[in-house]
């Protein structure tokens, strides 16, 4: 959002019927810039009352806030420099480690110091200012001063200039950007929970120590499960090179190579970013990653354990060292069961156990072959993995359908705000 020319006047997008020019207007024009406090802490009378009471680290990523994690009391709220703030009329603006985090009041509430809160006059649009604090913490930042932390008073924040449309046109584009962020806050939750959903159903799907049977289990599977190492049910663990003297990165390259920081969360993400070497590197290389359908590759270092799993045959791209390939032993365990079971708490927290080094985490090859794997039968073990398959694409749809929408989001902040 920055807007360095000052002869515009209206921004790239607006709503019909909308013709006249923003005005220039400094914070101070709009609102009262008020400071918070904390009462002594040493005293108890000031603590444990029912006035709302925040800091900064409690408004990451909220909206509207309405409950502190810590009150004050009215004697609190008197002995120190803590104001009460109006509920819908107060954007909350923290002005220290961490300039420009920002929420809407929901109850009358008050903070501490690290916050520069506007109190918003009559005619501006609560909503308006909140969807545009971007900007505000971008000029917040560029004017901030302070030896061990950035930090801005609300002298500061008050001279801050910004373009102001008229009531009715901050209503609609306020109300508009609370449909963007209540549908990204909708698929947020949705992924948060089915991600929590997840994780419960792996804990009871696979047996507990100790156990030969799951907790859960499809209808008509009830014998016992069988465990095996790990080197059992797998046929092959490589692993890739290093870039050398002989590599090209990035120089006209069109062969990806896979690296761990194109991990997360059992996707691989192959695009502009990923690193690349030519054709003649991809030839001194090739035969070492050795990749073929339903190979799982496996991060071993950093952050160790996250998968995925080959669907198609891979023509152009390659591994480095810092990912093992795993080759299922298709006659004990179905890759996409194994894939599954290797991100399960149970199977995971056993190799991160195994997990070497001070400053960077990494697993050997002979302490992963080591690790225990539950094995049902193959047919189990498909209604399982299939299972799973299904709730994770559910998941990856509403992880998705957030990004996009955010991506939409930061899109319309650049083109309906000047």
């Amino acid at each position: 959002m920055n807007k360095n020319d000052k002869n515009i006047t209206s921004p790239k997008i607006r709503f019909k019927g909308f013709t006249d020019a923003w005005e220039q207007r400094k914070v101070s024009d709009i609102a009262t810039v008020i400071g918070g406090g904390t009462p002594n802490t040493g005293n108890p009378a000031y603590w444990g009352g029912n006035i709302e009471w925040y800091t900064p680290a409690e408004i990451e990523d909220k909206i509207y806030v309405s409950n502190s994690e810590r009150k004050i009391t009215p004697d609190g709220l008197r002995n120190s420099s803590a104001t009460l703030l109006p509920a819908y009329r107060t954007v909350l603006f923290t002005s220290r480690a961490g300039i420009g985090k920002s929420a809407i009041l929901a109850k009358e509430s008050c903070t501490n110091q690290g916050f520069q809160s506007l109190v918003l006059n009559d005619g501006i649009d609560p909503y308006f200012v909140y969807s545009m604090t971007p900007y505000l913490k971008e000029k917040a930042e560029s004017i901030a001063s302070g030896s061990t932390f950035l930090e801005i008073s609300g002298k500061m924040v008050g001279s801050i200039s910004i373009n102001v449309p008229a009531s009715k046109e901050q209503e609609k584009i306020g109300h508009a950007f609370n449909k963007i962020d209540s549908l990204i806050t909708l698929h947020q939750r949705k992924y948060e929970k089915l991600t929590q959903i997840k994780k419960s159903l792996l804990e009871k799907m696979f047996p507990a120590n100790g156990e030969d049977k799951p907790k859960i289990r499809f209808k008509g599977f009830s014998d016992a499960w069988e465990q095996r190492k790990f080197d059992e049910v797998v046929s092959r663990i490589g692993t890739g090179l290093n870039p050398r003297d002989n590599f090209v990165l990035n120089n006209g390259g069109k062969n990806y190579y896979v690296t761990i920081k194109n991990f997360e969360h059992g996707h691989l993400y192959l695009d502009d970013d990923c690193d690349k070497v030519d054709d003649e590197a991809l030839k001194l290389i090739q035969a070492r990653s050795d990749l073929k359908v339903n190979d799982i590759l496996f991060t071993s270092i950093g952050r160790i354990g996250d998968c995925y799993l080959i669907a198609k045959q891979p023509q152009n791209w390659n591994i480095n060292e810092s990912v093992f390939t795993l080759r299922p032993n298709q006659n004990e365990v179905e890759p996409e069961y194994l894939f599954h079971v290797i991100h399960s708490e149970k199977v995971l927290n056993q190799i991160l156990n195994d997990v070497t080094g001070s400053t960077f985490k990494s697993i050997k090859i002979g302490d992963l072959k080591k690790t225990d794997i539950p094995k049902p039968s193959k047919d189990e073990q498909l209604k399982i993995a299939r299972f799973v398959t299904k709730l994770e694409d559910i998941i990856t749809l509403h992880q998705r359908k957030c990004e996009k929408l955010k991506n939409i989001k930061k899109a319309l902040l650049n083109d309906m705000f000047i």
